[in-house]
């Protein structure tokens, strides 16, 4: 909610995302436990599988009762694009990703990195913003990751 409000969204956009960041993964219910939670390495066609959660999440939401769902799903099927148009599962690239997904995907990264997960442990702040700033450019629109590096160090969801 930081993020959107410093890129000035409208009430409307910054609610969709608020409720966007909540149910991204939601898709991920249809991932084999196995697959989710495996420590080291996915193959190929487990990598697979994992993609196809964005998807699913999409569908999911769609089928809500949500005034706004139509928004809300499309920032869940987008939330793995990558600015350089090498994500997930469209291919999108820089402006054709909407904004919210462009916010969306370095808030996820930053919070997947410092929290533990089954195939890594918590990385530091200083760790995560070093891995985001190669990305930015790449995987993360690079004006967009430039207001987070300032929003998240006086944010109460900056790691130590």
């Amino acid at each position: 909610m930081e993020m959107g409000r410093a890129m000035a969204l409208s009430a409307a956009s910054l609610e969709a995302l608020r409720i966007a960041s909540q149910l991204h993964d939601v898709g991920k219910i249809g991932v084999r436990d196995d697959v989710l939670l495996k420590p080291g390495r996915l193959t190929p066609r487990e990598w697979e599988e994992m993609k196809a959660h964005s998807v699913l999440g999409e569908r999911i939401v769609r089928d809500t009762f949500l005034s706004n769902g139509m928004e809300v799903a499309s920032i869940v099927r987008h939330h793995h694009e990558a600015f350089d148009g090498t994500g997930y599962p469209d291919g999108l690239a820089g402006d054709e990703i909407p904004q919210s997904c462009r916010i969306l995907l370095i808030i996820d990264a930053y919070d997947a990195m410092t929290t533990g997960r089954p195939h890594h442990k918590a990385r530091s702040h200083i760790e995560a913003m070093d891995i985001l700033r190669i990305e930015a450019g790449h995987k993360l629109d690079p004006e967009i990751f430039s207001l987070f590096s300032e929003v998240i160090e006086l944010s109460s969801a900056r790691a130590f």
